[in-house]
């Protein structure tokens, strides 16, 4: 007698698998997510999760705040406090919100964190997976546009008040000059893209973070020199917005930054020598609490 599973009707094999498993594609995962599990998509919300009003205001989520990026002789960086908020509450200590999405790219987020973080997730697997497929790693540019679409996807989502908002740094190995080949793309929740030619911040803190970074950027100073801005401006940023956090030194919680070089692409920065940086900001600020 045949085996039951070489008689259904998707072929003799893997019978269990969906037909979309086996249709020629492209290379987007992303593509391929939206035809055989829509549902799995950052945003797709399943019923009942709204608020009463048709609206998320009513549920108690967590939110990622403070991410700041800016560039330096060589490369570019990228750095968040660790606070997430419920309300008026701390949610988490020691959230991450700064990820390395592949060899020359890192993306930050701010906004609902569940929603960002498998946004985030998404993205680095659509980047390992067209790179499977092709055999060569996606353009920064197309990066950014693939990036671009996912946040546009999540716009339903947004407008129910479950808006997901990224920061994204790479470094462009086709620039001409090396030294200015790192590069900042900031997004609206329509996915609308904006190049930020030199520093930039995103989430409730940003406009104080923005401001530390107006006086403290140096695009010629060296990685320790961008380190140290970053943490400042994050630390600027928590001593007039509630939702950032300080450097927790008690604990040991600290900023997460992660760099993008030609020379060693993106790596994210030891706890160890982030620490040290930060206890040296809070031991200056106890003498100069302006900075």
């Amino acid at each position: 007698m045949e085996p039951r599973s070489a008689r259904g009707s998707m072929g003799p094999v893997n019978s269990a698998l969906p037909a979309e498993y086996f249709t020629p594609g492209n290379s987007s995962f992303v593509d391929f997510l939206t035809t055989s599990a829509p549902h799995l998509l950052p945003g797709r919300l399943p019923l009942g999760t709204t608020g009463a009003q048709g609206s998320a205001h009513g549920l108690d989520i967590p939110h990622g705040t403070t991410v700041v990026a800016l560039t330096f002789a060589g490369g570019v960086l990228i750095a968040g406090d660790r606070r997430a908020t419920m309300g008026n509450m701390i949610a988490q200590r020691d959230m991450e919100k700064v990820f390395v999405t592949d060899a020359y790219s890192s993306v930050g987020i701010a906004g609902t964190a569940g929603i960002a973080v498998e946004l985030v997730r998404l993205f680095t697997l659509d980047l390992e997976h067209y790179e499977k497929i092709e055999g060569v790693p996606l353009s920064l540019d197309g990066k950014v546009n693939k990036l671009s679409g996912m946040v546009r996807g999540n716009l339903g989502a947004a407008m129910q008040g479950l808006a997901a908002i990224p920061l994204f740094v790479g470094f462009d190995v086709d620039a001409p000059d090396p030294a200015r080949a790192g590069r900042i793309v900031s997004f609206d929740v329509t996915g609308s893209r904006s190049e930020e030619t030199a520093y930039t911040a995103i989430g409730s803190g940003s406009l104080f973070a923005r401001s530390a970074l107006k006086k403290r950027h140096d695009p010629d100073g060296d990685l320790d020199t961008a380190v140290r801005a970053a943490v400042e401006a994050l630390y600027d940023a928590a001593d007039d917005d509630t939702a950032t956090g300080l450097p927790d030194l008690s604990r040991r919680i600290f900023p997460v930054v992660v760099t993008v070089t030609g020379a060693d692409g993106a790596v994210r920065q030891p706890d160890e020598q982030v620490g040290e940086v930060a206890r040296a900001v809070v031991a200056d600020r106890l003498t100069r609490p302006g900075g």
